[in-house]
Order: structure tokens, then C-alpha cells, then sequence
């Protein structure tokens, strides 16, 4: 049978394209969480999707802070592969990502879900309004103010880590993630998250998809954590709706 008589490579609206693998384990969670948040009743009440899971995509991070290899073009690699299989749109789940988000957005037709939009919606959704939130992310998410310039103009007002708490805590406890020890990523991260709940915060997002999995390895916060993973998986739900 041809891949012609199969279908393979016309656009489906229905189906979902997952670009991922920027860490394997939050695209597998993100596909955990994409099944467990759909309102279903049988496999076929749930959303047709595509994971193009690369680990070889160079440092996102690296590529902003120390003149790393341009990941654009593994990027655009993968939407070409998504867009082969069939995929309507493109669900990314890495933040630092999304700072290729115009470059990748150009080279396609099909509808990317912007994370932070996707995030901001879950803000609302856990009853958190516009004004002071904190923000968790990796170096290359921060530098570039990917939440900053998104949300700011909408009436947020990010709180950032101190350089010190990215070195001690948040690059580390996104590092333990990315080594699969998620039992070890959640002291340290859950300290950053209470610094910045501390200095005003009313909620803290984790803006790394690597984050929410250590964050969950341990107690729950006493404050709203906005859990990047679950805003785009809703978001991709409600795309799927529509």
C-alpha cells in the first residue's frame, strides 16, 4: 500500500504535531498529561497526535548565553516531519524553544501554540490575575524575557531568580531533571519557588518543562504554581475543540 492510499502527509486538522525531545522526559509527560486532561470515555474520544521527540537538537540555552550551535535548523527538521505526517498544529513543549518561536512560525503554515499564551491562560484558569508572578526558567528563558515581553504588556509583572538562585538551585534542579534523578530536582527548586512567593509573588510559573516534573516529586506549595506542561496540553485541547 502507498503512503499516497494511507494518507500520510496531507494535512489533518485533527491531528496534533508534538515538536519535542528538548528534554525527552517533559515530551513524555507532556503526552501523559495531553491523554489524562482530554475528557474521554474511549481511545477514540482523544486527540490524534504526532511526537517528533530529537534529543540531538543543540542546547537551546548554550545557543543564547555562549554562542552555542544554532538550534533553528534541527527545529525546522522537525516541523518538516510533523508537517509530512499530517499535523493541523504544532504543540512545543520547551520554553527556551519558543525563542526560535518567530523563525519556526515563518517556515510554516500551520498554527503554532505559543507556550507562554498557553501559560497565561492557566494563570486565569487557577484564578490568578494580572500583577506581581514569579517566574522559573532556564538561563536562556530569562535572557531572553521570552514571558517578559509577552506577558508585561498584558499587566503582569514577572519576579525573576537572583543570578545567585539560578546557580544554586534552578539550573541545577532543571539538570537533575534532564539526568532522570527527579526525586533530587525538588528541594531546590521548590527553595527558588518559595524566594520568589516570598518577595511577592501570587503564583509562580514554571517556566521550564523540566521544572513542573521536579516540583512534583515533592509536598505541594502552599501558593498557585502555573505548570507550563498543563497550560499547553489544555492549550492543545482547546485548539483540538475548535
Amino acid at each position: 500500500m502507498s503512503e499516497k492510499s494511507l494518507g500520510v502527509g496531507k494535512p489533518d486538522t485533527q491531528i496534533l504535531g508534538v515538536l519535542g525531545g528538548m528534554g525527552p522526559l517533559a515530551s513524555a509527560q507532556f503526552m501523559l498529561r495531553l491523554t489524562l486532561l482530554t475528557d474521554a470515555a474511549r481511545d477514540q474520544d482523544h486527540i490524534p497526535a504526532v511526537l517528533w521527540s530529537d534529543p540531538r537538537v543543540p542546547d537551546r540555552t548554550a545557543a543564547r548565553m555562549a554562542s552555542g550551535e544554532d538550534p533553528l535548523p534541527a527545529l525546522l527538521r522537525g516541523i518538516s516531519g510533523l508537517e509530512a505526517a499530517g499535523a493541523g498544529a504544532i504543540a512545543i513543549p520547551c520554553n527556551t524553544a519558543h525563542g526560535w518561536f518567530e523563525g519556526m512560525q515563518s517556515a510554516t503554515a500551520l498554527p503554532i501554540l505559543h507556550i507562554v499564551d498557553a501559560a497565561e491562560a492557566e494563570l486565569l484558569r487557577l484564578g490568578v490575575t494580572p500583577g506581581p508572578i514569579g517566574l522559573m526558567g532556564t538561563a536562556g528563558t530569562l535572557a531572553m524575557r521570552l514571558y517578559q515581553e509577552r506577558l508585561e504588556p498584558r499587566g503582569w509583572t514577572c519576579l525573576v531568580p537572583t543570578e545567585e538562585e539560578m546557580q544554586r538551585l534552578v539550573s541545577p534542579g532543571i539538570e537533575r531533571v534532564k539526568a532522570n534523578d527527579v526525586a533530587a530536582a525538588y528541594a531546590p527548586l521548590a527553595e527558588a519557588a518559595r524566594a520568589l512567593a516570598a518577595r511577592g509573588a501570587r503564583a509562580v510559573v514554571l517556566g521550564c518543562t523540566e521544572i513542573p516534573l521536579g516540583i512534583a516529586a515533592g509536598p505541594a506549595l502552599p501558593f498557585p504554581v502555573c505548570d507550563t506542561i498543563d497550560g499547553l496540553a489544555r492549550a492543545a485541547i482547546s485548539w483540538a475543540k475548535r
